[in-house]
């Protein structure tokens, strides 16, 4: 009787086991194709943001201006100059006094000297532009090297190369790995891909646009409190705080996922995430100290509360878990 040819493994034993077996190989080869497509992922990226630098630019630098327009909106002075010459700055209501029109919006007036009749007078004119006196909450950034330009530019590129990249690197990571996983394996990466990625761009959002704006202008104040100008940047030390800044708060609300895998695999419970509950808060805070760039308490406590808040969260979670587990294990006792 002839042989029946060999009809390699089942399709339940490939469903459970993820797929056929490769050669070791085989594994190298697929695994030098992927690291190939994700340098090419980044090197395009990089082109994208490279051409389109200006653009990118003006998107990174959106939370200091939005900074300093708020500043500007709330400003409770109004300088006051001769030409260029700086003379000083008084109090909003002194103005409003005496013209109830004026609003919020002036940040300055001219000094103007004016014959009325056979007496030279001084006038007061409002600027349609405000003058940047040395109390402006202004920050102008600039390039201080002849290369300074060609850094920036490199940032730019290879931080927003990463940005565009990161989808297709992990969908090529996940074409190596995936097939040799089981199906419950598969679908808990599903899982912590789709919301580690929600989170992280929720954490860079939160960052983007309310942290930001409070850690620079708290950091000029702080300057202007400590006696230093801070109405000039390095641009290269702008960009590069912006962008670090933006990812490690993206990380930070990665937390989640982090405590609840270790509660998947058994090293955390519901129990002990709410004995060290009381640690946490010690130790979230003093960690929020040693990251906020500008070190003021404020942007301190505005980075630490959503960190507590996603803390909590995964603490209820990891009760709910604990519930199910619970019932589960009476409903075997009882059907036992």
């Amino acid at each position: 009787m002839a042989e029946e040819p060999d009809q390699g493994p089942s399709d339940a034993v490939l469903e459970e086991g993820g797929g056929p077996v490769k050669p070791f190989l085989d594994h190298l080869e697929d695994l030098r194709w992927t690291l190939i497509r994700c340098a090419v992922s980044i090197v395009l990226g990089m082109t994208v943001c490279m051409v389109a630098g200006d653009k990118v630019i003006a998107l990174l630098t959106w939370p200091l201006r939005q900074a300093q327009s708020s500043v500007a909106s709330t400003n409770q002075v109004v300088s006051i100059h001769l030409g260029t010459n700086y003379l000083g700055r008084v109090a909003l209501k002194e103005f409003s006094a005496a013209a109830p029109e004026v609003t919020n919006g002036v940040g300055s007036v001219s000094l103007v000297p004016r014959m009325v009749g056979t007496n030279l007078v001084a006038t007061f004119e409002w600027d349609s532009s405000p003058f940047r006196g040395p109390d402006a909450m202004t920050v102008a950034l600039k390039n201080y090297s002849p290369i300074g330009s060609l850094m920036v530019a490199f940032q730019v590129a290879f931080y927003g190369g990463l940005a565009l990249a990161f989808p297709f690197i992990l969908f090529f990571v996940g074409q190596y790995v995936l097939p040799a996983l089981h199906l419950h394996e598969k679908k808990l990466v599903y899982q912590v891909a789709g919301i580690g990625s929600f989170l992280f761009m929720l954490g860079v959002s939160f960052c983007y646009f309310v942290l930001l704006q409070v850690a620079l202008m708290a950091s000029v104040q702080f300057s202007v409190w400590m006696g230093f100008g801070a109405d000039e940047w390095r641009a290269e030390d702008y960009l590069s705080f912006v962008c670090k800044f933006l990812l490690v708060m993206g990380g930070s609300f990665e937390l989640p996922v982090v405590i609840l895998i270790l509660v998947k695999i058994g090293l955390l419970d519901y129990k002990k995430l709410s004995a060290f509950r009381s640690y946490w808060i010690v130790i979230n805070l003093v960690i929020c100290a040693v990251l906020t760039p500008s070190g003021d308490p404020l942007t301190m406590f505005i980075m630490a509360a959503p960190l507590h808040v996603l803390y909590e969260l995964s603490v209820l979670i990891a009760y709910i878990w604990y519930r199910r587990d619970l019932k589960k294990e009476s409903g075997v006792e009882l059907r036992g």
